[in-house]
Protein backbone atom coordinates (compact mmCIF):
# COMPACT_ATOMS: atom_id res chain seq x y z
CA UNK A 1 0.00 0.00 0.00
CA UNK A 2 1.39 3.54 -0.77
CA UNK A 3 2.08 5.85 1.91
CA UNK A 4 0.29 8.90 0.88
CA UNK A 5 2.49 12.29 1.10
CA UNK A 6 1.24 15.18 2.12
CA UNK A 7 0.60 18.10 -0.03
CA UNK A 8 3.52 20.66 -1.00
CA UNK A 9 2.67 23.96 0.18
CA UNK A 10 3.38 26.60 -2.18
CA UNK A 11 3.77 30.23 -2.22
CA UNK A 12 3.37 32.28 -5.95
CA UNK A 13 5.62 35.40 -5.34
CA UNK A 14 5.11 37.38 -8.32
CA UNK A 15 1.43 37.19 -10.25
CA UNK A 16 2.34 38.79 -13.52
CA UNK A 17 1.11 36.86 -16.86
CA UNK A 18 3.49 34.00 -15.89
CA UNK A 19 3.33 34.25 -12.32
CA UNK A 20 -0.63 33.53 -12.44
CA UNK A 21 -0.65 30.92 -14.21
CA UNK A 22 1.62 28.98 -12.11
CA UNK A 23 -0.75 29.20 -9.60
CA UNK A 24 -3.37 27.90 -11.26
CA UNK A 25 -1.08 25.51 -12.57
CA UNK A 26 -0.65 24.85 -8.66
CA UNK A 27 -4.24 24.82 -7.69
CA UNK A 28 -4.82 21.94 -10.55
CA UNK A 29 -2.22 19.85 -8.92
CA UNK A 30 -2.79 17.03 -6.00
CA UNK A 31 0.20 17.27 -4.76
CA UNK A 32 0.62 21.12 -4.74
CA UNK A 33 -1.17 23.45 -2.25
CA UNK A 34 -1.18 27.23 -3.06
CA UNK A 35 -0.89 28.94 0.49
CA UNK A 36 -0.25 32.21 -0.68
CA UNK A 37 0.61 34.41 -2.72
CA UNK A 38 2.58 38.16 -2.83
CA UNK A 39 3.06 40.97 -5.45
CA UNK A 40 3.38 44.72 -4.46
CA UNK A 41 0.70 46.04 -7.66
CA UNK A 42 -1.56 47.87 -4.94
CA UNK A 43 -4.59 46.94 -7.38
CA UNK A 44 -3.86 42.90 -6.23
CA UNK A 45 -2.69 43.56 -2.61
CA UNK A 46 -5.60 42.91 -0.32
CA UNK A 47 -7.89 40.67 -2.77
CA UNK A 48 -8.50 37.18 -2.87
CA UNK A 49 -5.82 35.60 -4.60
CA UNK A 50 -8.61 33.45 -6.53
CA UNK A 51 -9.95 36.77 -8.43
CA UNK A 52 -6.80 37.80 -9.35
CA UNK A 53 -6.03 34.38 -10.63
CA UNK A 54 -9.17 34.86 -12.53
CA UNK A 55 -10.44 31.18 -10.93
CA UNK A 56 -13.99 32.01 -10.87
CA UNK A 57 -14.46 30.97 -7.20
CA UNK A 58 -12.61 32.12 -3.79
CA UNK A 59 -9.62 30.89 -2.01
CA UNK A 60 -9.39 32.28 0.79
CA UNK A 61 -5.72 33.48 0.29
CA UNK A 62 -5.31 37.34 0.42
CA UNK A 63 -2.94 38.33 -2.02
CA UNK A 64 -0.01 39.77 0.19
CA UNK A 65 2.61 42.47 -0.43
CA UNK A 66 5.48 41.07 1.18
CA UNK A 67 6.27 37.16 1.84
CA UNK A 68 6.82 37.64 5.27
CA UNK A 69 2.60 39.18 5.28
CA UNK A 70 1.94 35.61 3.41
CA UNK A 71 3.48 33.78 5.82
CA UNK A 72 1.12 34.88 8.44
CA UNK A 73 -1.68 33.47 6.63
CA UNK A 74 -0.03 29.96 6.49
CA UNK A 75 3.38 28.61 6.76
CA UNK A 76 4.36 26.98 3.53
CA UNK A 77 7.15 24.85 1.72
CA UNK A 78 8.33 26.70 -1.23
CA UNK A 79 8.23 29.65 -3.19
CA UNK A 80 7.35 29.75 -6.85
CA UNK A 81 9.69 33.20 -7.82
CA UNK A 82 8.29 34.84 -11.06
CA UNK A 83 9.14 38.57 -10.49
CA UNK A 84 12.13 39.51 -12.83
CA UNK A 85 15.07 38.97 -15.37
CA UNK A 86 17.77 40.36 -13.87
CA UNK A 87 19.73 39.28 -10.23
CA UNK A 88 20.59 42.91 -9.24
CA UNK A 89 16.87 43.38 -9.31
CA UNK A 90 15.65 40.08 -7.63
CA UNK A 91 18.71 38.95 -5.29
CA UNK A 92 17.37 40.70 -2.50
CA UNK A 93 14.01 38.76 -2.81
CA UNK A 94 15.69 35.70 -3.19
CA UNK A 95 17.96 35.83 -0.11
CA UNK A 96 14.72 36.94 1.94
CA UNK A 97 13.12 34.16 1.02
CA UNK A 98 15.74 32.17 1.86
CA UNK A 99 16.05 33.71 4.79
CA UNK A 100 12.53 32.83 6.29
CA UNK A 101 13.38 29.46 5.78
CA UNK A 102 11.72 27.95 1.73
CA UNK A 103 13.07 26.77 -1.12
CA UNK A 104 12.96 28.72 -4.32
CA UNK A 105 12.22 28.03 -7.81
CA UNK A 106 12.94 31.22 -9.61
CA UNK A 107 12.31 32.30 -13.58
CA UNK A 108 15.15 34.74 -13.29
CA UNK A 109 16.78 34.44 -16.19
CA UNK A 110 20.48 35.21 -15.33
CA UNK A 111 19.76 33.24 -11.91
CA UNK A 112 20.22 30.03 -14.17
CA UNK A 113 23.86 30.30 -14.59
CA UNK A 114 24.98 33.31 -12.72
CA UNK A 115 28.74 32.58 -11.97
CA UNK A 116 30.04 33.34 -15.25
CA UNK A 117 28.73 37.20 -15.08
CA UNK A 118 27.34 37.62 -11.90
CA UNK A 119 29.82 35.64 -9.26
CA UNK A 120 28.89 38.40 -6.50
CA UNK A 121 25.54 37.21 -6.59
CA UNK A 122 26.18 33.83 -7.17
CA UNK A 123 28.09 33.74 -4.34
CA UNK A 124 25.97 35.88 -1.59
CA UNK A 125 22.74 33.46 -2.65
CA UNK A 126 24.59 30.26 -2.57
CA UNK A 127 25.75 31.08 1.16
CA UNK A 128 22.23 32.52 2.21
CA UNK A 129 20.78 28.96 0.77
CA UNK A 130 23.43 27.18 2.99
CA UNK A 131 22.88 29.02 5.76
CA UNK A 132 19.20 28.31 5.51
CA UNK A 133 19.50 25.11 5.23
CA UNK A 134 17.75 25.68 1.26
CA UNK A 135 18.08 25.16 -2.39
CA UNK A 136 17.36 27.85 -4.44
CA UNK A 137 17.44 26.84 -8.81
CA UNK A 138 16.58 29.03 -11.68
CA UNK A 139 15.24 27.77 -14.56
CA UNK A 140 12.65 28.38 -17.38
CA UNK A 141 12.02 27.09 -21.04
CA UNK A 142 14.86 28.96 -22.00
CA UNK A 143 17.63 29.49 -20.21
CA UNK A 144 16.96 26.42 -18.17
CA UNK A 145 16.12 23.54 -20.67
CA UNK A 146 15.86 24.15 -24.58
CA UNK A 147 19.10 25.64 -24.84
CA UNK A 148 21.52 23.93 -22.29
CA UNK A 149 19.74 21.30 -20.51
CA UNK A 150 18.26 19.72 -23.41
CA UNK A 151 21.62 19.79 -25.72
CA UNK A 152 23.64 18.47 -22.68
CA UNK A 153 21.68 15.22 -22.11
CA UNK A 154 22.23 14.79 -25.80
CA UNK A 155 25.41 14.22 -25.57
CA UNK A 156 25.22 11.53 -23.20
CA UNK A 157 24.82 9.53 -26.89
CA UNK A 158 27.86 11.25 -28.10
CA UNK A 159 31.23 10.38 -27.96
CA UNK A 160 32.71 13.52 -28.58
CA UNK A 161 31.00 16.87 -28.81
CA UNK A 162 33.03 19.49 -30.96
CA UNK A 163 30.44 21.86 -31.55
CA UNK A 164 26.72 22.79 -30.17
CA UNK A 165 24.62 25.05 -32.00
CA UNK A 166 20.44 25.20 -31.32
CA UNK A 167 17.86 28.10 -33.06
CA UNK A 168 14.64 28.64 -31.77
CA UNK A 169 11.96 30.16 -33.99
CA UNK A 170 8.75 31.29 -32.16
CA UNK A 171 6.01 32.83 -33.41
CA UNK A 172 4.91 35.58 -31.51
CA UNK A 173 1.35 36.00 -32.79
CA UNK A 174 0.46 33.19 -30.80
CA UNK A 175 2.23 34.75 -27.66
CA UNK A 176 1.28 37.29 -25.25
CA UNK A 177 1.14 40.67 -25.59
CA UNK A 178 3.94 41.35 -23.23
CA UNK A 179 5.89 38.93 -25.29
CA UNK A 180 5.47 40.89 -28.33
CA UNK A 181 6.59 43.91 -26.81
CA UNK A 182 9.14 42.66 -25.53
CA UNK A 183 10.54 41.57 -28.51
CA UNK A 184 10.07 44.90 -30.18
CA UNK A 185 7.30 44.33 -32.45
CA UNK A 186 5.46 47.74 -33.45
CA UNK A 187 8.63 49.94 -32.51
CA UNK A 188 10.25 51.50 -35.90
CA UNK A 189 13.41 50.67 -36.82
CA UNK A 190 15.00 53.85 -34.81
CA UNK A 191 13.73 52.80 -31.36
CA UNK A 192 14.28 49.49 -31.50
CA UNK A 193 18.22 49.97 -32.48
CA UNK A 194 18.41 52.66 -29.60
CA UNK A 195 16.78 50.27 -26.79
CA UNK A 196 19.85 48.16 -27.90
CA UNK A 197 21.99 50.19 -27.37
CA UNK A 198 20.74 50.85 -23.84
CA UNK A 199 21.08 47.15 -23.05
CA UNK A 200 17.15 46.94 -23.02
CA UNK A 201 16.44 44.68 -26.01
CA UNK A 202 17.22 41.23 -26.21
CA UNK A 203 16.33 37.89 -24.83
CA UNK A 204 17.87 37.67 -21.45
CA UNK A 205 19.63 34.10 -20.72
CA UNK A 206 21.59 33.11 -23.81
CA UNK A 207 24.84 33.78 -22.24
CA UNK A 208 24.10 31.71 -19.24
CA UNK A 209 22.90 28.88 -21.33
CA UNK A 210 26.12 29.62 -23.32
CA UNK A 211 28.49 29.85 -20.09
CA UNK A 212 26.85 26.57 -18.69
CA UNK A 213 27.46 24.31 -21.75
CA UNK A 214 30.70 25.84 -21.97
CA UNK A 215 31.69 25.10 -18.63
CA UNK A 216 30.33 21.52 -18.63
CA UNK A 217 32.83 20.59 -21.23
CA UNK A 218 35.71 22.00 -19.11
CA UNK A 219 35.84 24.93 -21.50
CA UNK A 220 37.20 28.52 -20.83
CA UNK A 221 34.60 31.00 -22.42
CA UNK A 222 37.39 33.96 -24.34
CA UNK A 223 34.85 36.19 -25.56
CA UNK A 224 31.02 36.33 -26.87
CA UNK A 225 29.84 37.22 -30.38
CA UNK A 226 26.58 38.91 -29.66
CA UNK A 227 23.92 40.25 -32.72
CA UNK A 228 20.91 41.50 -32.03
CA UNK A 229 19.00 42.79 -35.59
CA UNK A 230 15.37 43.42 -36.07
CA UNK A 231 13.13 41.83 -38.08
CA UNK A 232 10.72 43.95 -40.16
CA UNK A 233 7.35 43.87 -41.54
CA UNK A 234 7.39 43.22 -45.30
CA UNK A 235 3.42 44.60 -45.53
CA UNK A 236 1.59 46.66 -42.68
CA UNK A 237 -0.17 43.78 -39.97
CA UNK A 238 -3.27 44.33 -37.58
CA UNK A 239 -3.08 41.65 -35.31
CA UNK A 240 -0.31 41.29 -32.46
CA UNK A 241 -0.54 43.59 -29.54
CA UNK A 242 -0.19 46.99 -31.41
CA UNK A 243 -1.22 47.27 -35.50
CA UNK A 244 2.34 47.55 -37.21
CA UNK A 245 2.86 49.42 -40.27
CA UNK A 246 4.89 48.08 -43.31
CA UNK A 247 8.96 48.19 -42.58
CA UNK A 248 8.30 48.99 -38.83
CA UNK A 249 9.83 45.82 -36.31
CA UNK A 250 7.57 42.89 -35.80
CA UNK A 251 10.46 40.94 -33.98
CA UNK A 252 14.22 39.81 -32.93
CA UNK A 253 16.81 38.06 -34.28
CA UNK A 254 19.79 37.52 -31.63
CA UNK A 255 22.38 35.43 -31.91
CA UNK A 256 24.90 34.24 -29.31
CA UNK A 257 28.55 32.80 -29.73
CA UNK A 258 30.33 31.63 -27.15
CA UNK A 259 34.57 31.58 -28.01
CA UNK A 260 36.42 28.88 -26.40
CA UNK A 261 40.51 28.19 -27.72
CA UNK A 262 39.84 30.17 -30.70
CA UNK A 263 36.98 28.30 -31.87
CA UNK A 264 33.25 28.78 -31.47
CA UNK A 265 32.26 25.91 -29.11
CA UNK A 266 28.25 27.31 -28.85
CA UNK A 267 26.10 29.30 -31.12
CA UNK A 268 22.91 29.94 -29.80
CA UNK A 269 20.08 31.76 -32.20
CA UNK A 270 17.14 33.10 -30.89
CA UNK A 271 14.68 34.49 -33.69
CA UNK A 272 10.63 35.42 -32.54
CA UNK A 273 8.51 37.45 -34.85
CA UNK A 274 4.49 37.92 -35.75
CA UNK A 275 4.10 35.27 -38.59
CA UNK A 276 7.22 33.92 -38.27
CA UNK A 277 7.10 30.64 -40.54
CA UNK A 278 8.86 26.98 -39.59
CA UNK A 279 8.59 27.69 -35.87
CA UNK A 280 11.04 24.61 -34.49
CA UNK A 281 13.41 24.58 -32.09
CA UNK A 282 16.53 22.58 -33.82
CA UNK A 283 19.74 21.54 -31.94
CA UNK A 284 22.71 20.35 -33.78
CA UNK A 285 25.59 18.75 -32.40
CA UNK A 286 28.91 18.37 -34.55
CA UNK A 287 30.48 15.25 -32.91
CA UNK A 288 30.73 11.51 -32.97
CA UNK A 289 27.90 10.78 -33.91
CA UNK A 290 26.74 14.27 -35.26
CA UNK A 291 23.05 14.37 -34.21
CA UNK A 292 20.30 17.00 -35.23
CA UNK A 293 17.11 17.30 -33.38
CA UNK A 294 14.18 19.74 -34.61
CA UNK A 295 11.48 19.90 -31.52
CA UNK A 296 7.80 20.86 -32.58
CA UNK A 297 5.08 22.08 -30.73
CA UNK A 298 7.19 24.03 -27.71
CA UNK A 299 4.59 26.54 -26.39
CA UNK A 300 6.67 28.97 -24.12
CA UNK A 301 4.58 30.12 -21.25
CA UNK A 302 3.20 26.62 -20.92
CA UNK A 303 6.58 25.26 -20.84
CA UNK A 304 7.81 27.54 -18.45
CA UNK A 305 5.40 26.71 -16.22
CA UNK A 306 5.21 23.55 -16.27
CA UNK A 307 9.21 23.39 -15.75
CA UNK A 308 8.85 25.55 -12.64
CA UNK A 309 6.21 23.38 -10.91
CA UNK A 310 8.10 19.82 -12.10
CA UNK A 311 10.99 21.07 -10.87
CA UNK A 312 9.96 21.76 -7.17
CA UNK A 313 10.34 18.42 -5.89
CA UNK A 314 14.05 18.11 -7.21
CA UNK A 315 14.80 20.98 -5.62
CA UNK A 316 13.06 19.92 -2.39
CA UNK A 317 15.45 17.23 -2.23
CA UNK A 318 18.23 18.73 -3.57
CA UNK A 319 21.73 19.59 -0.68
CA UNK A 320 21.22 23.61 0.21
CA UNK A 321 22.31 26.19 -1.72
CA UNK A 322 22.62 27.66 -5.26
CA UNK A 323 21.50 24.79 -8.26
CA UNK A 324 21.37 24.89 -11.62
CA UNK A 325 19.32 22.03 -14.11
CA UNK A 326 22.73 20.23 -14.57
CA UNK A 327 23.21 19.55 -10.96
CA UNK A 328 19.80 17.91 -10.74
CA UNK A 329 18.41 14.79 -11.93
CA UNK A 330 16.42 14.51 -14.86
CA UNK A 331 13.34 16.79 -14.12
CA UNK A 332 10.19 15.33 -15.68
CA UNK A 333 5.75 15.76 -15.04
CA UNK A 334 5.11 14.13 -11.92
Amino acid sequence: MTEARMPIKVVQYGLGPIGCAAARAVLARERLQLVGAVDIDPQKIGRDAGEVLGVGRSLGIEVAATLQAALQQSPADVVLHTTGSFLDAVSGQLTEILALGLDVVSSTEELSYPWADHDQYAQQIDRAAVQAGRTVLGTGVNPGFLMDTLPLSLTAICLSARRIAVTRVIDASKRRGPFQTKIGAGMTVEQFNAEVRGGRMGHIGLRESAAMLCNSFGHSVDHYRETIEPVTAANDIERGSAPVRRGDVIGIHQTLSAVCAGTEFVTLTFHAALDAENEADRIEIDGEPPLQIDLRGTNGDIATVAILLNAIERVMAAPPGLKTMRDLPPVYCW
